[in-house]
């Protein structure tokens, strides 16, 4: 404001007796000096006073005026304080709400709301994988715990079914540390990829071969279809991590189909991606569950699956390492008793997407 008072001050200075100098002389049609130096003198005195008094009016009203506008942003920005208060105490239920003060303060309340929700969610995923961690943790911990303690009592003879029965448990703890290290990688972004050109047919039968043998002691069909195009369809992707993800989606159909059953592998093509699917004819999966099987240890059943030994995060890695490769999966099913298929889409070598 004062800064604005000295410039009106200065210009008005400069321009306005000059000019009314050059009015005065052409309105009176006389040059006599007093005359003129006293009409300059009752302008410059009118009109410094009417400055004078115009500057002070306007900063009593810009003073007023930046009072409230202060005291507005001042109580918003007092809401985003106590609600960032509230989220830093773990409150993540805290919300700012509308203020009315412009575009730039509602992208303020909206990000802020939004960055609470989505931490809110990162703390509840947080909790439940720490407790189902702990859960997947305590079984083998236990067994081990418990036949160590007994060896050592002399009440259980370590015999070789006993070893073989630690080496199992030992085995299930460190798969599970390893799939959980590799989701999380994946997660993050960093997982390694070897990519290669590789032909789907070839991928598909490596993965067929691999489970041919339990799928036939399991009493359950697995057979294999591709479309002309998928025959020769070729990926930019890593052999090996694409083996680990058709392996688990066939352990997970073997693990809910039960004997007599059928799994199909097939394979298409569609607009430069290429579609690998995983049906079969078991348990099917209800509509609830859907949405949350890539999730780390989630269980549609869980008493049987981890009967089965399964560590939980297999669909989560297949998830993991598909959207690494830039593709995506799903699973659908017409509901409980009607099995259920899993479907990869990825680019093609030759696709720009």
């Amino acid at each position: 404001m004062a800064i604005g008072s000295l410039t009106a001050w200065i210009v008005a200075s400069l321009i306005g007796p000059p000019l009314f100098h050059l009015h005065i002389i052409e309105m009176s049609g006389t040059s006599d000096p007093a005359v003129i130096d006293h009409a300059e003198m009752a302008f410059n005195a009118a009109s410094g006073y009417s400055l004078l008094w115009a500057l002070l009016a306007a900063l009593g009203t810009s003073v007023l005026v930046s009072v409230f506008l202060t005291r507005r942003i001042g109580h918003s920005l007092a809401r985003v304080r106590q609600a960032a208060g509230q989220v830093a105490g773990g409150d993540y239920k805290a919300r700012v709400p509308d203020v009315g003060m412009g575009a730039e303060f509602d992208d303020l309340a909206e990000a802020f709301n939004t960055m609470a929700a989505d931490l809110g969610r990162s703390e509840t995923t947080r909790r439940r994988i720490l407790g189902d961690l702990a859960h997947e943790l305590r079984t083998p911990v236990a067994t081990l715990a418990g036949y160590l303690e007994g060896i050592q009592d002399g009440a259980v003879v370590a015999d070789e079914p006993t070893v073989a029965m630690l080496r199992d448990q030992v085995t299930r703890l460190a798969r599970l540390a390893e799939d959980i290290s590799l989701v999380t990688t994946a997660e993050e972004g960093h997982l390694p990829l070897r990519r290669r050109h590789i032909y789907v047919r070839d991928l598909l039968t490596a993965a067929l071969g691999q489970a041919q043998d339990r799928y036939t002691a399991a009493g359950v069909r697995l057979d294999l279809a591709l479309s002309k195009d998928a025959d020769r369809a070729v990926l930019n992707a890593d052999h090996d991590r694409l083996i680990q993800v058709l392996t688990n989606l066939l352990d997970n159909a073997l693990r809910h189909t039960p004997a007599g059953g059928h799994v199909h592998l097939a394979a298409d093509t569609a607009d430069e991606i290429v579609q690998l699917r995983v049906s079969d004819t078991g348990q099917g999966i209800a509509a609830g569950h859907l949405p949350h099987l890539f999730e780390r240890f989630y269980r549609a059943d869980t008493a049987r699956d981890r009967h089965h030994g399964g560590s939980g995060v297999g669909l989560a890695i297949v998830r993991a390492i598909i959207d690494a490769h830039g593709g995506h999966v799903a699973a659908a099913s017409p509901g409980a008793g009607h099995g259920a298929t899993f479907t990869i889409e990825l680019p093609t070598a030759t696709s720009k997407r």
